[in-house]
């Protein structure tokens, strides 16, 4: 009986001991590990800190088309060197080359027309009038005389009115016949007129305007670098269709990278304590133990929501930051476009 009054005790500490002893042997054993490479330091007495991304000092351009097509051909790669004016893709212009064979001919057409009425008067033509001139004055005496012979008759009782009637008629047919020949000899001798030119002409101007249209349309789809610079990115291939506008992901990205600069984001609650031309130090990701010396370009004078810094124009925190730019300096370490890097910017004697 005595035995069993202590039973459920010592059941008790003992599952209580168990369970002590095995959250004990299953808690984790933390030792301290060291990073795999220092974090960078401060060379200044009082700094601010930012994260800059490094560029092109012409910015990175994003090349995209102002029209969408098939692209046909790619001319560049990445790492080559352009400068203004060399091609870098072209699209499809077959469309466009069939119109302007068109207009070219309506253009020949136009340009015929305005030498023809700019070399008149013609002077094969000149004889034909002349001598229809001529007909038409015989026809026209002859119809008068046969008029004036039945005015002639002593006794118009024996002539029929009607016929005096047809005979002034054909004396007024004739005379209008004659008349209208020695028009057009003058419209002949004088020229063509001056309205008709001015017309001539204006329908080559139009042609003209309508040949330029297309081959401005043709000399678009050929797409040429603006600037010099170093072909960064190439998202453009033959056969692919390569959409109007400003893409995400842009067709081309061209850049000088002679010349690298660091765009700088300095939190808005510490930009008052940048001053122009301050120095800075820049670390690269992973080599904290090289400070690399940059040279003080321009600041941005607008205060812009951050991005993160991934390229993605979409990713946005809820901070504003201040942006500075700076030139690296040194040719002795690899650095790409893209990177990311550590800055410390000296404050000087400022609080």
């Amino acid at each position: 009986m005595k035995f069993q009054v202590w039973t459920l005790p010592l059941v008790t500490v003992a599952a209580l001991s168990y369970a002590g002893y095995s959250v004990y042997v299953s808690q984790p054993v933390r030792t301290a590990e060291r990073p795999p490479a220092p974090p960078p330091r401060a060379v200044h007495a009082r700094s601010v800190a930012g994260v800059g991304l490094i560029e092109a000092s012409s910015e990175n351009i994003a090349i995209n088309t102002p029209v969408a097509g098939l692209v046909m051909r790619v001319f560049v790669a990445v790492g080559d060197r352009v400068k203004p004016g060399d091609r870098l893709f072209e699209l499809d212009g077959r469309d466009l080359q069939a119109e302007l064979l068109v207009r070219r001919q309506s253009l020949a057409v136009a340009r015929a027309r305005l030498e023809r009425l700019e070399q008149a008067p013609w002077s094969a033509d000149r004889p034909a009038l002349a001598a229809r001139v001529q007909e038409t004055a015989a026809q026209l005496a002859d119809a008068e005389g046969n008029l004036k012979r039945i005015e002639q008759v002593a006794d118009q009782r024996a002539v029929r009115t009607e016929e005096v009637e047809q005979r002034r008629f054909a004396v007024a047919a004739a005379k209008a016949r004659h008349e209208e020949a020695q028009a057009q000899l003058a419209r002949l001798e004088a020229g063509t007129w001056k309205a008709d030119l001015d017309v001539a002409r204006s329908e080559v101007k139009l042609a003209e305007a309508h040949v330029k249209r297309i081959e401005t349309d043709l000399e678009r789809l050929t797409i040429r670098a603006l600037t010099d610079g170093t072909i960064l990115q190439c998202n453009v291939h033959p056969g692919e269709y390569a959409q109007a506008g400003q893409l995400t992901k842009p067709l081309l990205i061209l850049g000088s990278a002679d010349q690298l600069h660091v765009r700088v984001e300095i939190d808005e609650n510490e930009a008052h304590k940048v001053r122009p031309g301050s120095k800075a130090v820049g670390y690269l990701r992973g080599q904290a133990n090289v400070a690399l010396p940059l040279e003080f370009v321009r600041q941005e004078p607008l205060v812009i929501p951050k991005k993160s810094l991934t390229g993605d124009a979409t990713e946005r925190v809820d901070t504003r930051v201040f942006q500075v730019i700076y030139r690296v300096t040194t040719k002795d370490t690899p650095i790409f476009v893209g990177q990311q890097m550590d800055v410390y910017i000296d404050q000087g004697g400022q609080p």
